[in-house]
């Protein structure tokens, strides 16, 4: 396990190297999850890509920090790794809240960010109703009293039947996430609206949906995509807001693609 001080808060992250000149990819995961999201697609891009996770403040291993957060703090932590990682240009791979944080991240730091691939989160998520709703009930009865409705957003009721023992290992990541990280990121994702941002972002982007998502619904997802210019829209089949979970070897192969635009290639 890999640790660094980062302005406040304690970071966990990883680092997976590759050989070579290869470009560097970097996975931020969603709310109430760990960066153990995405081993399904990293087991499939090791050695093609450098790759860097990271628990963002409030999740999995890294500290809590000063409380309430906004999405501009999620921001400054990852912008404050990759530079302790001297990386430079990245392409930022964000699921749900992380695809804010991308899209923050690239409105403070541009020159950190290569290309964007912003998987099953949209430019405003929520209502602020919906968001003061959801933290009132966490912070009265913690994550567990909320996490069968998040479950049922997050995946297919394929994946959620009852035999399926990898489908009670992520809610039991869900509701062993501390609450008081989880309910600051929840008052982030309230308060934050990249609306107008995302039509100044000028680096190849790709947005991605599962036609099963609940939390950010394909209709949702290509609102964002059309207000990014010369956004690439992709819908991925039988998948719900984790498509890293459920169908890896198709968001494979979208993280691919994006790897050969960025070389002006067609891909395979």
């Amino acid at each position: 396990m890999q640790f660094a001080r980062i302005n406040d808060v304690t970071i966990h992250y990883q680092i997976i190297g590759a050989t070579g000149d290869k470009p560097v990819l970097v996975f931020v995961n969603s709310l109430g999850t760990d960066f153990r999201i995405w081993r399904d697609v990293i087991v499939r891009l090791a050695g093609d890509f450098a790759i860097v996770l990271y628990d963002k403040r409030g999740h999995g291993l890294s500290d809590l920090g000063q409380m309430p957060y906004t999405m501009e703090d999620h921001a400054t932590d990852l912008a404050a790794l990759l530079d302790l990682l001297a990386v430079k240009s990245a392409v930022i791979c964000g699921l749900s809240v992380g695809g804010l944080i991308a899209q923050s991240l690239y409105q403070r730091r541009p020159d950190l960010v290569r290309a964007l691939i912003l998987s099953d989160t949209a430019h405003k998520i929520g209502t602020t109703a919906s968001w003061d709703s959801r933290i009132a009930k966490v912070e009265a009865e913690g994550i567990e009293a909320i996490a069968d409705g998040v479950l049922e957003l997050w995946f297919t009721p394929a994946f959620r039947r009852p035999e399926n023992i990898a489908f009670g290992g992520y809610r039991n990541m869900l509701i062993r996430q501390p609450v008081e990280g989880y309910v600051a990121t929840c008052a982030a994702l309230r308060d934050a609206n990249f609306t107008e941002a995302a039509k100044r972002i000028a680096v190849p982007t790709v947005c991605i949906v599962g036609d099963h998502d609940g939390s950010t619904p394909p209709e949702l997802v290509l609102s964002m995509a059309k207000l990014i210019p010369n956004a690439r829209y992709e819908v991925i089949k039988d998948a719900g807001h984790i498509p890293c979970v459920e169908q890896p070897e198709a968001l494979t192969a979208v993280i691919r693609f994006i790897d050969f635009a960025l070389h002006g290639e067609k891909g395979p």
